[in-house]
């Protein structure tokens, strides 16, 4: 029986892709504006910990928030309301991710003229929005406790691609069974360069870092 051709969809896909980031990478940079992926699944404080930091950042940089869901509009309300920032909600329609292109139709409804920074914080998710590359200068994502120290064993994808991780509720620390160097010497077989700063969203305890980390972050890509 004559073989069938098969033909790598997927692939394909991701490769129209990266050629899109590239180019929204590109773009980016002749506006002057950094554009930051944070990941993470459900849960894990990412609106509040986003709160924290754009709150010790609004008045060092000039800042724009997408908020990614598949519905409502509850974060980015919660993120103008609590900080002031512009904030823009995208519903992706059923989708687990967004891709370089749902990125730029956001970004087009974002006034970049002046825009130093802008965060994307995508689908709560450890698995689709790892593969694909939406256009962001870095990945960050964040592991909240409860969620154990063995992430990066299990979601490998997720921890390879982020050059920061943040470990959020460590207030409660005590009441799991949560390793933070084991944590951080898994997260570091995924991804050597990888930056793991603890924080705890909830008071405010370390989020100063990832303000700094975020800061410098911008100061140095608009020097490059």
């Amino acid at each position: 029986m004559d073989g069938v051709k098969v033909i790598e969809i997927k692939k394909s896909i991701f490769a129209d892709n990266n050629e899109d980031a590239d180019k929204l990478r590109a773009e980016l940079k002749e506006h002057g504006t950094y554009l930051l992926n944070l990941m993470s699944s459900p849960g894990s404080g990412k609106t509040t910990t986003l709160i924290r930091t754009l709150n010790l950042l609004k008045d060092k940089l000039n800042i724009a928030v997408m908020e990614a869901d598949i519905d409502s509009d509850v974060d980015a309300i919660k993120i103008k309301d609590a900080t002031g920032i512009e904030s823009i909600q995208l519903h992706t329609g059923g989708m687990c991710h967004l891709d370089a292109e749902m990125t730029r139709q956001g970004l087009d409804n974002v006034q970049l003229q002046g825009k130093d920074l802008v965060i994307l914080e995508n689908v709560g998710n450890l698995v689709c929005p790892a593969e694909f590359d939406t256009g962001a200068v870095r990945n960050a994502m964040i592991l909240s406790v409860p969620e154990g120290y063995d992430k990066p064993l299990k979601y490998p994808l997720m921890f390879s691609v982020c050059d920061l991780v943040i470990v959020n509720k460590i207030d409660v620390m005590p009441y799991f069974d949560f390793d933070l160097d084991k944590c951080t010497e898994y997260v570091h077989m995924r991804n050597p360069k990888a930056q793991i700063i603890p924080i705890c969203a909830k008071t405010g305890e370390g989020v100063d870092k990832v303000a700094e980390w975020l800061l410098d972050e911008v100061k140095n890509w608009k020097n490059k």
